[in-house]
């Protein structure tokens, strides 16, 4: 919104200071500083409201030190990260742009899926909720539509530099973004640690028949999908203990804001030779207001916590994390910069296959971890979950700065 008004006011009256609305990286300033005030101030307001509606989590009895402490915390704190989120973007952001749509889109989708679940859970009083189903019935479908539009809007496009580095130079000199081709619709994306690090998942159909490209679709829409459904899980298994999740997320985030600004800038994505995705720079506010509204409700998150984000918050943010690196053309970069997601799911995946295939072998289910996801087995061995969050904030930052650095590895 006020993008447009200050573009007018610089158009019509040539406003002072107005110009400055059009820089991607004083808005996405801008963002943070708004989403984490808001986060911060009107968090408490919201905290608030929810004790008086009673809106407390029910504790599970798990035997974990200090968890029967927990009981009657307020959850659904979400709300705060997501209201935080949108209030900037919608002041700041470029409203007309097809990615900040999607986010925006995404953000309502699965804030209203876990929310939904929150709020069942607190009136059957009961750990259950939305059934399971319901869940990945709602995450398939965003993972449909968000795979529809990456495939088929026309404003979703990409622009390769050009190999002949003498034409580089020589057109430069013109025309700075003549260095690249024509956008053009592509399902290519990158592979992280490659010099050649280009994939494009119509090779997965087009060795059959050079004409399959037009049904590429039917293979990169299902991997969007698998995606989507597997970092929001992830989000949401790792939302076990005071401030890790929103933590986690917060250091995934900045990571992610970065490469966004630089696969939108043509002069960063010529001097770093990445993919350059036009109007892709635009999410860099989306995801500044995200980090900001992440790190305001740590505010409340922290242990002890007065606040739990719920199902509202934790789904809504593996889904955004999952959009933006798909939108970006990072998504095989998940299992390194969530490597939290990653191994706190694999986790519980490797607890519940050899406890059923020890069950049906001997009799008898045994476990690899003393419980899963991998935090609490920490914490069933004694460690603080303060120290336990800690240390995976800092695993959090090795990862993400590993992250960032194969913008030049490869």
């Amino acid at each position: 919104m006020l993008y447009y008004i200050f573009e007018y006011l610089e158009n019509e009256y040539q406003f002072p200071g107005a110009t400055l609305f059009q820089f991607i990286t004083f808005r996405a300033a801008i963002a943070i500083i708004v989403s984490l005030l808001l986060s911060t101030i009107y968090g408490k307001r919201i905290i608030r409201f929810l004790q008086k509606k009673q809106l407390g989590e029910s504790i599970r009895e798990l035997g974990l030190e200090g968890q029967s402490e927990k009981a009657g915390t307020p959850t659904m704190g979400g709300i705060i990260i997501i209201l935080s989120t949108l209030v900037p973007v919608l002041l700041l952001a470029k409203l007309d742009n097809i990615y900040v749509i999607l986010l925006i889109m995404t953000t309502i989708w699965m804030g209203v899926i876990g929310f939904t679940d929150d709020f069942l859970k607190i009136k059957k009083k009961d750990k259950e909720g939305l059934a399971g189903k319901f869940k990945v019935i709602g995450q398939v479908g965003l993972g449909l539509i968000v795979g529809c539009t990456m495939y088929f809007h026309e404003d979703i496009t990409v622009r390769q530099e050009k190999a002949n580095a003498d034409t580089v130079i020589v057109e430069r000199s013109n025309n700075e973004s003549a260095d690249f081709y024509p956008a053009v619709k592509s399902t290519k994306t990158t592979i992280p640690f490659f010099k050649n690090n280009e994939f494009d998942y119509s090779d997965l159909i087009t060795w059959i028949s050079p004409d399959m490209t037009k049904y590429a679709w039917l293979i990169f829409i299902p991997i969007v999908i698998f995606i989507v459904t597997a970092v929001s899980n992830g989000a949401n298994l790792t939302d076990g203990i005071d401030g890790l999740a929103a933590g986690s997320s917060a250091i995934i985030v900045l990571a992610l804001a970065l490469f966004a600004w630089v696969s939108g800038n043509i002069i960063f994505s010529d001097y770093l030779n990445v993919m350059y995705i036009p109007n892709s720079g635009e999410m860099t506010i989306f995801i500044t207001a995200f980090a900001g509204s992440l790190v305001g409700f740590l505010w409340y998150n922290t242990y002890p916590a007065q606040v739990f984000m719920g199902d509202t918050g934790s789904l809504t943010i593996g889904g955004i994390i999952a959009v933006i690196a798909i939108a970006i053309r990072k998504e095989f970069l998940i299992p390194i910069l969530c490597g939290i997601f990653f191994i706190e799911t694999l986790s519980v995946m490797m607890q519940v296959s050899w406890f059923k295939y020890t069950r049906k072998k001997f009799g008898e289910g045994r476990r690899i971890f003393l419980m899963s996801p991998l935090h609490h087995h920490y914490q069933k061995k004694g460690i603080h979950e303060s120290k336990i969050v800690t240390r995976f904030w800092i695993v959090g930052i090795f990862l993400a700065i590993i992250a960032v650095i194969t913008l030049k590895v490869r």
